[in-house]
């Protein structure tokens, strides 16, 4: 799995429940305009918010209507008990890739998470799911330390090979590359798809790619000269709170105003954000 990877939204209706036909909808979208795979249940898909019980059935209905070689599914939890239990059914439905937060709430040591991560890995035994590192140090309070990839990327190789870096740290990432080259590792944001390849980046997980994914497959092939047009996208919609952005200007495409829905602690956009991301949908992105 590498590439373009859009971290997608879920649709909720005014009552908070998962509207499966709309969540498809958008995700073979995504995969016919420029995504070679999709992140489910990430942050953009509110993931935190669900329950373990909506958690599966977002990951059932995307495992039988979707291509599941081109998914990833995030399983991450506080929890051991239930980050165990959630990657499991992931595997049994067929996901290749698990992307797995750090247990952030007890700011735990390097050891610590290497123990988790261990445990995880003792846990899932036989099982192929691979598990990605998902590190998001502005949520979870730190960085994964570079020491603990390492070290859990030499212990099962087969089994943490990849990263999500949401950092913004482009440094952290060149670092992964040089140290462990059997690490897939994919920057959150499409601004760095024109360097990419060069950096060694396995391409980009984003949020905005929904929006951007056409002319992302582009530049990732080497029509460089469109990342300004990226930039400006990606600055434009992340000015406004992000994932409410993101699920709005899904709403524009699809004329599905359910997807404006949002789980607390988020809000729908205020007037003057709608009005700037109405004036994005100007731009002309063709495949």
């Amino acid at each position: 799995m590498k590439g373009i990877i859009a971290a997608v939204p879920t649709p909720f209706d005014a009552q908070g429940g998962f509207i499966a036909g709309a969540f498809l909808e958008h995700a073979r979208w995504g995969l016919l305009n420029g995504c070679d795979g999709l992140n489910i249940l990430g942050s953009t898909g509110e993931a935190n918010s669900l329950d373990s019980a909506t958690r599966r059935v977002v990951m059932s209905h995307a495992a039988q209507g979707l291509d599941r070689s081109r998914l990833m599914v995030g399983t991450g939890t506080p929890s051991i008990r239930e980050t165990i239990d959630l990657t499991c059914y992931a595997d049994d439905l067929g996901y290749p890739v698990a992307l797995v937060l750090p247990p952030y709430y007890y700011n735990p040591t390097e050891e610590g998470l290497i123990a988790w991560y261990l445990a995880l890995d003792a846990a899932l035994g036989d099982r192929p799911i691979r598990v990605w590192f998902y590190n998001f140090p502005q949520m979870t309070g730190f960085v994964i330390p570079q020491a603990v990839i390492v070290a859990l990327h030499k212990a099962a190789p087969r089994r943490f090979d990849g990263i999500k870096d949401s950092s913004g740290d482009l440094a952290y990432c060149r670092s992964l590359v040089s140290r462990l080259p059997g690490l897939q590792v994919f920057p959150s944001s499409e601004t760095t798809l024109a360097e990419g390849r060069q950096d060694g980046f396995a391409g980009c997980i984003s949020a905005t790619v929904n929006h951007t994914a056409p002319l992302c497959a582009r530049v990732w092939k080497g029509e460089t000269a469109l990342a300004p047009q990226i930039a400006d996208l990606r600055a434009a919609i992340s000015g406004c709170p992000l994932i409410p952005a993101v699920k709005y200007l899904v709403a524009r495409r699809t004329a599905n105003p359910d997807w404006q829905n949002v789980l607390p602690p988020f809000t729908q956009l205020d007037p003057s954000a709608t009005a700037l991301l109405d004036r994005l949908v100007r731009y002309r992105i063709a495949a």
